[in-house]
């Protein structure tokens, strides 16, 4: 594989990031025009919205299946676009049925396209040498800050959601089909492919758990902030309707920047030292909304969560790579699992737990389960499973 090849590789990988980002975020912050133009009542719109990451755990462990036979940029190339075609068939409908049968697809569609877009980066990073992975992670928070605005822009402007998604889909679509071209499948610095071909013997459930279990602890501290920040900061903390719709937005913002600083970190201090500081920031942060005295403060503990949580997610990912860097595509595919398995169950849990006791105390716990990961740093160092499932080589800066 040529330099060029890989820079173009990792080029086009980022866009289909970023795209993935624009199209997720254009889906979830339109959920009230959604609910309205079919007729969802608040009782069943829970259905609905669970069924989605459902779905997508369901395409995700097909996605494993699939990549044994076709290669995961086959699989990339035409799960984006059919993510952005049942995107638009969420906006064109008229009947309930149609907006289930549409987001049955997008679901299914969404768990093929993350995790082939993330065997992809673990590839890549493999062939880099060092650390690229937090970078595409970075490209999809970009395109969620842009598919949030283009949101916004339409409900501002009072469009129809087919007028909000046609135009954006029609100049996505293409150009995710163009950039297809351009997808590679590096080659480790030792000749391991990325597939489950290669070298790096089975994959053991037992060695990839403790990932497992920290990617769910991510995603379920991420869902608190997206599903409940806003509504913390307003009932709990006093913050006016305006000024409650801040704290995601300055999360999301963090959340890219940390991302796109975040490999410089990890090749300088290593991935451990990167995620033991992540989840400690992100702990903290927690910390800080529970006890905030006000809505600024609370803002400054939602600040602290973006730049903690950003970097757990992408070298858990990476982490997988290493460990199994024969089995790659099928560790990343079951690991990807669990981020839908988090998602299901932080916006529940924590909602429960503020209507049982109470706010403040619920914030509590996801603090708790993000610190859990200091627990699981080890499974973060340089190849894990090569030296006994959780004993690190000695340390070093680049971490590819």
């Amino acid at each position: 594989m040529t330099d060029a090849g890989l820079r173009h590789g990792r080029a086009s990988l980022g866009w289909s990031f970023g795209v993935q980002g624009a199209a997720f975020a254009l889906l979830v912050t339109r959920i009230p025009a959604i609910q309205d133009q079919y007729g969802i009542s608040d009782g069943l719109l829970p259905v609905f919205l669970a069924a989605v990451p459902i779905l997508a755990g369901v395409g995700s462990v097909a996605t494993e299946k699939v990549v044994a036979r076709v290669r995961p940029g086959v699989v990339l190339r035409w799960s984006q676009p059919l993510v952005l075609l049942a995107l638009l068939g969420v906006g064109a409908g008229r009947e309930v049925w149609h907006v289930a049968v549409a987001l049955g697809v997008f679901g299914l569609a969404v768990g093929a396209l993350d995790a082939s877009m993330n065997m992809l980066g673990v590839s890549l990073q493999r062939a880099y040498g060092r650390s690229i992975m937090l970078g595409f992670h970075a490209a999809y928070s970009l395109g969620g800050i842009a598919g949030a605005s283009l949101a916004w822009a339409g409900a501002r402007w009072d469009l129809s959601l087919l007028g909000s998604y046609l135009p954006v889909v029609a100049v996505l679509l293409p150009a995710a089909l163009v950039g297809s071209r351009w997808y590679t499948e590096g080659k480790g610095p030792e000749g391991v492919g990325a597939g489950p071909g290669g070298a790096g013997g089975a994959l053991s459930f037992r060695l990839l758990l403790p990932l497992c279990l920290v990617m769910s602890f991510a995603y379920i501290g991420d869902s608190t902030v997206s599903n409940w920040s806003a509504k913390y900061l307003q009932d709990v903390l006093g913050g006016s309707e305006q000024l409650a719709t801040v704290p995601y937005n300055v999360y999301m913002v963090t959340t890219l920047l940390g991302r796109a600083l975040g490999d410089l970190g990890v090749r300088r201090f290593g991935a451990v030292a990167v995620v033991r500081g992540g989840s400690l920031l992100a702990a903290g942060g927690f910390a800080v909304v529970a006890v905030a005295p006000g809505a600024w403060v609370g803002m400054f503990g939602f600040t602290m969560l973006g730049f903690g949580l950003c970097v757990i997610v992408p070298q858990t990912f990476a982490a997988a790579g290493r460990m199994f860097p024969g089995n790659s595509d099928a560790a990343v595919a079951r690991l990807n699992i669990f981020n839908y398995v988090g998602f299901l169950v932080g916006s529940p849990l924590v909602g429960a737990l503020g209507d049982a006791w109470s706010y403040r105390g619920a914030m509590l716990v996801p603090m708790v389960l993000v610190l859990a990961t200091l627990v699981y740093a080890r499974a973060f160092g340089p190849e894990p499973a090569r030296y006994g499932g959780g004993h690190e080589r000695p340390h070093t800066a680049d971490v590819g």
